[in-house]
């Protein structure tokens, strides 16, 4: 049911443009892949835009709740996102507000949403669901949220703040609750309503629970998700047992590898682009820390970052080499992600 609500909004969005570009933007991907460079035709018909870059979590493996960026901090202005809107809104059909950070902590979301949605565009939000409270709810429902990814690591507060550090799951559970009770009292199919379960050692054994414990809750799907950690080669302590639920594998001399033939290609270089809460264009969600700027929004059109040649030179080395690309080594590109 998720997918087909997913499917009939952008349906019902599709314009002429938006087909013609999905077109370009996947054929001149085929072709780029072939021919070993970059070939871009389209524009990208997804985007990250990030609210903020401020958290009330300390995920072991996130750079925004361990406080590490050494990027900028901040929280996203309406009056540039004004700016940037009228440059994409043609093509894209996705826009994601989540980069890093949690959005619901920036004062404006509902505004934000609002404005994508009035331009027909498919939005959505990522959030630990700790600040979902009945008039939230209310609120994200009336600016046109159409899809909340709820991160749930763990059906007990023991395995859910093993990774979710200052986390509180009766919150998370709260805000579910919350978000479906407004869907019901406003009589909304939106937003999708989408439970993650990121899989670690501390919460694989609890998936059959978690299923039952979605279907309590009337969410409309649960997903469970590959974990990836930065320092992988030694092992982890919360790395799974299941080879089903792990980007890594064990190899003979005990190390781990990332389960991962690297193909020389992204999708994401194609299809998407990411923006930060200040206006740097960055390749993808990988690039956490925004290392590889491919441009910024002061004054400069996207169309001009799309295809300059910092984009460029990046999606060559990806062709001839993705290995080499640090980030790009421990990317779930090309591997299974979600179950």
């Amino acid at each position: 049911m998720s997918n087909l609500l997913m499917i009939k909004h952008l349906l019902a969005n599709l314009s002429l443009k938006r087909f013609v570009n999905l077109f370009r933007v996947y054929s001149s991907f085929q072709l780029s892949k072939i021919l070993k460079r970059p070939i871009v035709w389209g524009k990208p018909f997804a985007f990250s835009i990030e609210p903020t870059t401020a958290c009330n979590l300390g995920c072991t493996e996130c750079p925004s709740g361990l406080k590490k960026f050494t990027r900028n901090t901040g929280n996203l202005k309406l009056e540039e996102l004004e700016k940037w809107l009228p440059q994409i809104k043609k093509k894209a059909m996705y826009v994601n507000f989540y980069f890093q950070g949690e959005p619901l902590i920036h004062p404006n979301l509902a505004q934000a949403i609002s404005m994508a949605d009035n331009a027909g565009i498919f939005t959505s939000i990522s959030s630990n669901a700790h600040f979902i409270t009945p008039q939230k709810a209310e609120e994200l429902i009336k600016a046109g949220l159409r899809k909340i990814i709820v991160s749930i690591d763990g059906i007990t507060q023991e395995s859910y703040e093993q990774y979710r550090v200052h986390g509180v799951l009766a919150k998370v559970l709260e805000g579910t609750k919350n978000l479906v009770e407004a869907k019901s009292r406003l009589k909304s199919s939106y937003p999708i309503i989408s439970w993650q379960m990121v899989v670690f050692s501390s919460n694989e054994k609890q998936i059959p629970e978690a299923k039952k414990l979605a279907k309590e809750y009337g969410v409309d799907e649960i997903k469970f998700k590959t974990a990836q950690f930065y320092d992988y080669e030694n092992g982890h302590p919360l790395m799974p047992n299941s080879e089903r639920y792990s980007r890594y594998k064990k190899l003979d001399n005990g190390k781990f590898a990332i389960n991962n033939k690297l193909p020389n290609f992204c999708w994401r270089l194609w299809q998407s682009s990411v923006l930060t809460w200040d206006g740097h264009v960055v390749p993808c969600c990988f690039d956490k820390d925004a290392d590889y700027k491919m441009g910024k929004l002061n004054g400069v059109a996207f169309d001009k970052v799309w295809k300059n040649k910092p984009y460029q030179n990046f999606r060559s080395k990806v062709l001839k080499g993705r290995k080499h690309i640090d980030i790009c080594a421990n990317c779930s590109e090309g591997s299974k992600v979600w179950n």
